[in-house]
């Protein structure tokens, strides 16, 4: 069917007129100004996202999305609009009314790659230098109960080696420190508040006040490019903790664990029947001091012990525009060593309002900590030692019915005030009857507050204001039915008490300017640094038994006080090439004018060659080669080292008093005094090489690192009558570390939560430090040891790694055994002496790796993490000082030993302390943790679940060492340690 067109609507003057305005329609929108509005939300989930930038591409207008995710600009019509958001895919969209709503995606390679550093935030792929992000989702799971421990062998480069006590602390080092005297560990700041590393007094450590439920991520600063953005403190990297924050949806998350701790490792030392036969062999003479009881004196002064963890966190939006979160939360551990307790009680609280159309952004962040602790005192020398054929328990006892080495008189009665002389505790007495407790309370957190300039919106003015409180109070009883408390043989017992206290308060103010123009982009953040820390302490020295010399003596410390002036320019260009420049000028109070101040320069740049050659590759989606070069300062060595440059005076005890006349006046004793001490400095080349295939299916990077550090502070000796001292701290002189770093993250199975996934990252390092100068290139002994008077076996020496093992060289029979006191002579002058010392290893590992795994089938999750550490040396001082047959006679009672003597049959202690066969190589793999769980999602509604979860911590060691742990504390010297508890645990994690 046909429909005719009158022929009035195609008319040639009206045809004219119909082109003309269809072809100026367009201009005429165009040029139209028209307010646009809109809300973003997130694909995956609807929800809306705060936050996203909102520019006019081409020009300076934007904005900003609010708290829910709303927005509205002054456009031009048909102008496109630019939508970017961290973790996101950009879109554009082009203006064609008043309203515009938009979905962002999720980009899979960015989303989990934001990375906290100094002063600001970057992702992976724009970071220029060595840091590595590790965000909830990776850290390790178990019987966590500090927060470094989310971290242990996750960081290529980074070690924590963690005690056995409970609560107990780590020593934790990023490219093995930088210093030989002064402070080895990295700068901790959380949520922007640096931290004062000297831990308080009664205090289990630094981090042990700290939650680890309440942490949302960690940033490792590895190298000077990332790092010298803090300056004076940085030489050993910097870990930058963010706590969790609030969102918009109203949630709710219960945590429970309960776990049971049992010893896993004991020094192999005799049986009571054994410790028999030993002595019927040896010296047949002792035979009458033997008991009949069988006594295992580790077992006793351990205990099968409990621990649990309870913590409860509610997050959501309490205004609008305010998302906050608050957490309470209960832990509670006992010790393997009777009596040992922990318990930690925290609050934490944040709230983040976004104002003023977001341009004001403030972020609130208070956390409240109340520890309690039981400390018990180290035993295991002595129960190794304690004669096994005698009882725990005595009925007949005056000393609280527990078994100690006292005599009877003639009459055959107990004579309480005869003990024998120079015999040992019962080292479960030692335990039991000392009470020795302290209470813990801590207030930490920060205001920050991010101000985007309404007149001007590339330029943010940031403050942030911080405060750090510790207070500790404690106490030591010793029973008056312990022998050591009976002076003169009357029961008294003793008691002394202690308050410290310290605060940091913390000013930061910068600002933070950003620009993109076409395809160069520019960030520049320039601010102050203002940091005080104070601290005094008070000690009682009161006794039961007063006497005039026990008068409470207050401390107080110099405050320390830090002062900093940093910028910071990050240069993008295409994309492909980044470069970052800072500098910060520090000054310390603790330094003479003269050497106060210092400079910390950094440069660094990467080049994302993918970007360049193959953008569009799906094989190739990282590469992305880092060079970086940077200076970074260290003075820290000590809170009571703030004011060595001060003519300073020590006054002396009550008793210590001159009378002049009738005037009594107490004494003064002037302190050693250095005002030429300077910064310590660190210089560190770094070159990277980051790397992703199968759109980062697999990741990590391979770095290598170069570190020197100058002006070494340490406290060595000096010349007699040079200074009021016979040691002290000085800049002795340089060393260098230098080494390589792998890691790799896969999925080597991805699926969905129905099918089975698997993910597993693996790291490495390789570091070798050699010491370059020292003062006068004179050697410094160190290391000191059990055993003898005054044994140090370590040294520091030009060209050999600091803490190298100084030692002997053993003489071996035919048969392989080690010949007593039979050294080879290395000089050849036919003496033996110091001169035939040799260095031979050190305790620093070369090399540390660490491997993760994560598996997931249909809500089963298996996961499990390891490390080892090879070429790996420990100075087992156990046996060096313990396992001689001469040890056997204790004055008037015997002494076990080490099962080794079988091996040697060495006698004496003094002929054999210092031989290199107690250096034993002690590489090893340990299995941390391994958790089994199981998720019930959409247990009572969408979005909450249930999680059920059992696990051991501390698994398994396979290692070649003797001793009881080959990871020990004090530079590789293994004199008994604190055993690690192997722990079983329930666990179940609810969220609502």
């Amino acid at each position: 069917m046909r429909i005719k067109i009158p022929d009035f609507i195609i008319s040639r003057p009206l045809q004219k007129l119909l082109l003309a305005f269809l072809i100026f329609l367009p201009l005429i929108s165009f040029s139209q100004e028209i307010t646009v509005s809109g809300t973003v939300t997130e694909e995956s989930t609807g929800n809306p996202l705060p936050g996203v930038n909102v520019i006019v591409k081409g020009s300076n207008t934007g904005t900003t999305t609010d708290f829910d995710g709303n927005y509205e600009l002054d456009v031009e019509s048909r102008n496109i609009l630019q939508f970017s958001f961290l973790g996101f895919v950009t879109e554009e969209r082009t203006v064609t009314g008043p309203t515009l709503d938009l979905q962002l995606t999720e980009d899979a390679g960015q989303l989990e790659q934001v990375v906290v550093i100094g002063y600001g935030t970057t992702t992976v792929k724009d970071a220029t230098g060595a840091v590595t992000s590790v965000t909830e989702e990776d850290f390790n799971k178990g019987n966590i109960v500090t927060p470094e421990n989310l971290l242990s062998g996750r960081v290529a480069g980074l070690s924590i080696n963690t005690g056995g006590a409970p609560g107990s602390g780590s020593t934790i080092r990023i490219r093995g420190g930088a210093s030989l005297g002064a402070s080895n560990d990295p700068l901790i700041v959380i949520n922007g508040l640096p931290v004062d590393n000297n831990t308080i007094g009664g205090s289990r450590s630094v981090l042990s006040t700290i939650n680890p439920n309440d942490i949302e991520s960690f940033s490792v600063l590895k190298d000077a490019s990332a790092t010298a953005i803090y300056g004076s403190r940085a030489s050993n990297g910097v870990i930058i903790i963010t706590t969790k924050q609030g969102g918009r949806e109203f949630r709710v998350n219960l945590d429970t664990q309960i776990g049971i701790n049992t010893l896993s490792n004991k020094i192999d030392v005799f049986s009571a029947d054994e410790f028999r036969e030993v002595v019927a062999e040896q010296r047949p003479d002792l035979v009458p001091l033997l008991g009949d009881a069988d006594t295992d004196w580790q077992e006793e002064i351990y205990r099968t012990s409990l621990n649990s963890s309870q913590n409860l966190s509610v997050s959501g939006s309490i205004f609008e525009n305010t998302p906050a979160r608050l957490s309470i939360g209960r832990t509670l551990q006992e010790g393997l060593r009777l009596t040992s307790r922990f318990e930690r009680n925290n609050i934490a609280f944040t709230l983040n309002p976004r104002l003023l159309d977001n341009h004001l952004k403030i972020s609130l962040n208070a956390n409240g900590t109340y520890e309690k602790n039981r400390f018990a005192p180290g035993e295991e020398g002595n129960a190794i030692t304690f004669d096994p054929t005698q009882p725990v328990y005595d009925p007949e006892s005056p000393f609280g019915e527990f078994f100690q080495y006292y005599n009877i008189n003639d009459d055959g009665v107990l004579d309480i005030n005869d003990l024998t002389p120079d015999a040992p505790l019962n080292p479960v007495a030692n335990i039991l009857q000392r009470n020795d407790r302290s209470e813990v309370k801590r207030f930490f957190g920060n205001v920050k507050v991010d101000y985007q300039f309404h007149f001007f919106p590339d330029l943010s003015a940031v403050v942030n204001l911080g405060y750090d409180e510790q207070q500790a109070d404690g106490f030591v009883i010793i029973s008056d039915e312990n022998p050591i408390t009976q002076p003169n043989g009357s029961f008294l017992g003793s008691e002394s008490t202690y308050e410290n206290y310290q605060m940091n308060k913390l000013f930061d103010g910068y600002l933070a300017y950003e620009k993109e123009l076409g395809e160069f982009e520019l960030e520049a953040t320039a601010g102050y640094s203002f940091q005080k820390f104070e601290s005094n302490q008070y000690i009682s020295g009161e006794l039961r038994n007063d006497q005039v010399d026990s008068e409470p003596v207050r401390t107080i410390n110099t405050d320390l006080v830090l002062i900093g002036f940093f910028g910071r320019t990050n240069f993008s260009f295409q994309n492909k090439y980044l470069l970052t420049l800072s500098l910060r000028r520090d000054g310390t109070s603790r330094f003479s004018n003269q050497n106060r101040w210092g400079n910390f320069p950094a440069a660094a740049f990467a080049w994302k060659i993918n970007e360049e050659f193959f953008p569009e590759s799906e094989t190739v989606s990282t590469l992305k080669l880092r060079a970086g070069y940077g200076v970074t300062g260290q003075q820290d060595i000590g809170r009571d080292n703030a004011d060595l440059f001060l003519q300073r005076y020590a006054r002396g005890l009550p008793a210590s008093q001159y009378q002049f006349g009738n005037e009594v006046v107490q004494i003064g004793i002037p302190e050693y005094r250095n005002e030429n001490l300077k910064w310590e400095e660190t210089s560190t080349y770094n070159m990277g090489l980051d790397y992703g295939i199968l759109q980062d299916r697999f990741s990590g990077s391979v770095e290598a690192f170069y570190k020197e550090s100058k002006d070494l502070l340490a406290n060595v000796a000096i010349s007699d009558g040079s200074n009021f001292s016979n040691a002290g701290f000085q800049n002795v002189g340089n060393f260098v570390s230098k080494g390589i770093e792998f890691s790799i993250n896969g999925d080597i199975f991805q699926g969905d939560t129905e099918s089975f996934s698997w993910n597993v990252n693996f790291n490495s390092t390789l570091i070798d430090t050699k010491i370059k100068t020292l003062a006068l290139n004179q050697d410094q002994q160190v290391g000191e040891i059990g055993g003898g008077t005054g044994n140090t076996v370590q040294i520091h020496r030009v060209g050999y790694t600091p803490y190298s093992y100084f030692v002997y060289k053993q003489v071996y029979n035919e048969e392989g055994l080690p010949i007593e006191g039979g050294y080879a002579d290395l000089n050849g002058d036919n003496l033996i002496n110091d001169d035939d010392r040799y260095i031979y290893n050190n305790g620093t590992p070369d090399v540390t790796m660490g491997f993760l795994s994560n598996m997931f089938y249909r809500g089963f999750d298996l996961s499990f993490n390891l490390r080892a550490n090879l070429g790996h040396y420990v100075y087992n001082n156990v046996n060096s000082s313990r396992a001689q047959y001469r040890l056997l006679e204790n004055n008037a009672v015997v002494s076990n030993l080490p099962v080794s003597v079988l091996n040697t049959g060495f006698t004496t202690t003094e002929d054999v302390i210092l031989s290199d066969h107690y250096i034993e190589e002690a590489s090893f793999l340990k299995m941390d943790n391994i958790t089994l769980g199981y998720t019930f999602e959409n247990a009572w509604s969408n979005n909450s679940s249930v999680r059920i979860s059992a696990g051991v911590q501390n698994v398994f060691i396979i290692t070649n060492y003797s001793g009881l742990d080959p990871e020990v504390f004090g530079n590789g010297i293994d004199n008994t340690l604190y055993p690690r508890p192997r722990t079983f645990f329930l666990g179940a994690n609810v969220r609502l």
